[in-house]
């Protein structure tokens, strides 16, 4: 079963398009075989970050060093849905109060 994990940055959290690259290659060292980064989009305010893995919440796991250290993981919201599902589930922040939806 595959599931698409995407993390979200404010877009004044994050610069276009060098941090973005940046943090991809990060990811991708830091993933390995375990994920596939599947690119990113670009809202009027958000920043949304696209990996395709058979475990989102330890792929999350995996990814939270990397954020942690490009001063990201406070900047953060990480969800997952089935790969062409509409249902997501947040994995962060822990007490995440609202509803995720792509915009």
């Amino acid at each position: 079963m595959k599931y698409q994990l995407i993390l979200r940055f404010r877009k004044t959290s994050i610069e276009y398009p060098a941090d973005i690259r940046s943090l991809e290659r990060h990811l991708a060292e830091s993933l390995g075989d375990n994920a596939t980064l599947d690119g990113y989009d670009t809202g009027a305010r958000d920043v949304n970050l696209f990996i395709m893995t058979p475990e989102p919440a330890s792929t999350f796991r995996r990814s939270k060093p990397v954020l942690e250290q490009l001063l990201l993981l406070d900047k953060v919201t990480a969800a997952y849905r089935l790969e062409g599902g509409a249902r997501f589930t947040v994995v962060w922040p822990l007490k995440y109060g609202r509803k995720f939806g792509l915009r």
